[in-house]
């Protein structure tokens, strides 16, 4: 058996676990997490609080919204003079082959970032340090600027299988056609763009043969949001212009934020400690992973249970597997990673495992959803705080069944979602029945009236709880135009 090791920093903003809470986590020490007081957090509740970071896709619509929707208007925030941005923009400029310079846009970018964005960018230095040594690895690998793991950021919010209105997926975004370009595959069990190391090589090689075509990472960074057939059209409506800042007029909307947006992240993420960002970069939790190649399909159920790791655990370790399944074909290799102290368990009952899934896979062909009992069948409404390993534990079913069931191939949940669950939990089931009688009574809905100026992101800013996604599906609206006098709800 084959086996590969790494040694990963595991970091979600509010994932600093206790090392009993997810198995096989060691804590070097306790950070502080919010407001809370570190001796009254149970393990339980930092458990909680880093699944809900884990699912929680707020943070992703956010900063897709504010690239496409960049204002450039002067901010007032006193705390960076300008003569202070001038001297440390030079700085990194002299360390980076991004040309990074003065001018007022880019300073109203920064600080607005600075201003109205604390705390979201506190969330993503956590997340970055898992990703970021991984990141660094792949780019030095192939010789590009270790500055582009601040791409990522930009993309993805560094949410491992984030996807956007179009289908780009994953920690770097990449469209369907895109990947296979770059060999990453996707089928009905498998998307590798939301493997992290995978999509990032993938990633290395699509932004080093734009940079062969442009010679300029500005255009390189453009023509990877746009495509390069976009940034060209730039250069000749702007009369043959070749610096960013000069044809950002002539690009879409999107792009012509995106540079703005990569510089000014990566300022913040350079300058933390001046700005007095609460990220400590020596207090996070370290897991030692390893990899398995599988000889057989599995699914991450089995694993988790004859393992004794927790579902998610599995889930943040193999995000590219879509339904939690592991496929096994001829000539195909597919591997598990699990935690370090997991492996042995795993290479001790590994007979046990495949026999116990294969069972459970042949046997998924006899109780098909409709012949269960019909009082089983419930609609289920998520909640703020769900996703789908602590809904499988409430009905006793397991997550795949759930994905299976409503034709989910990601674990993303999105607040007031509609699940069809066949639970094996008769006291759950009732409870949720007599819960959704209660709901009904209550029929009246909440609105807002929009008003001129309102986009989705500010209506989602104003609105505690309500993201963008919420908003274009109680309304079915799929783009982003509103008009004054239109009725939307703000709850459903």
């Amino acid at each position: 058996m084959k086996m590969r090791v790494f040694l990963f920093l595991a970091v979600l903003t509010v994932g600093h676990l206790q090392s009993q809470s997810m198995d096989s986590l060691s804590v070097v020490s306790t950070p502080k997490i919010d407001s809370i007081q570190q001796n009254s957090l149970s393990v339980q509740q930092i458990e909680k609080q880093w699944l809900s970071e884990l699912y929680n896709n707020t943070l992703y619509d956010t900063l897709t919204s504010a690239v496409s929707n960049q204002s450039y208007e002067a901010i007032y925030f006193p705390e960076l003079p300008t003569d202070t941005l001038k001297k440390r923009l030079a700085i990194l400029n002299a360390k980076t082959p991004f040309n990074i310079e003065y001018n007022p846009s880019l300073e109203s970018v920064i600080k607005s970032y600075l201003k109205h964005r604390k705390r979201s960018t506190e969330t993503l230095i956590s997340r970055s340090h898992y990703y970021f040594p991984m990141f660094e690895a792949v780019l030095d690998k192939h010789n590009l600027p270790l500055e582009i793991k601040y791409l990522a950021v930009v993309e993805s919010a560094l949410k491992p299988c984030a996807k956007s209105r179009v289908g780009a997926t994953g920690l770097w975004q990449f469209m369907f056609a895109t990947g296979k370009q770059y060999g990453l595959e996707v089928s009905s069990y498998v998307d590798e763009r939301c493997d992290p190391l995978k999509s990032t090589n993938a990633a290395a090689k699509y932004l080093g043969s734009l940079y062969k075509t442009f010679g300029d990472w500005d255009l390189a960074l453009a023509a990877y949001n746009s495509g390069p057939g976009n940034v060209t059209k730039a250069i000749r409506r702007s009369g043959g212009y070749q610096n960013y800042w000069n044809i950002r007029s002539f690009l879409p909307s999107e792009t012509a934020g995106y540079l703005p947006a990569f510089l000014a992240t990566m300022y913040l993420f350079e300058y933390a400690d001046a700005h007095g960002f609460n990220v400590d970069k020596n207090q996070f939790p370290i897991i030692s992973t390893d990899t398995i190649h599988v000889k057989q399909m599995l699914s991450l159920d089995h694993v988790a249970e004859l393992t004794d790791t927790k579902i998610e655990m599995l889930q943040f370790l193999n995000p590219s597997y879509k339904l939690d399944i592991i496929p096994a074909l001829k000539d195909k290799t597919y591997t598990l990673r699990l935690p370090l102290v997991k492996i042995g368990d795993f290479v001790q009952d590994e007979q046990d495992i495949y026999a116990f899934s294969k069972a459970e896979f042949e046997a998924r062909e006899k109780p098909l959803p409709q012949f269960f009992d019909i009082d089983s069948k419930i609609r289920y409404k998520v909640k703020s705080g769900d996703y789908l390993g602590k809904i499988a534990r409430n009905f006793k079913v397991r997550v795949s069944q759930i994905k299976k069931w409503n034709g989910l191939r990601t674990n993303d949940l999105k607040i007031g979602q509609r699940l069809t669950i066949y639970s094996r939990n008769p006291t759950a089931v009732r409870l949720t029945k007599s819960a959704k009688k209660a709901t009904e009574s209550k029929s009246n809905k909440t609105t807002y009236l929009v008003k001129a100026g309102d986009s989705l992101w500010s209506i989602s800013n104003k609105l505690t709880g309500i993201s963008i996604q919420n908003l274009r599906e109680w309304n079915d609206i799929w783009d982003s135009k509103l008009k004054p006098g239109m009725t939307l709800i703000i709850s459903n």
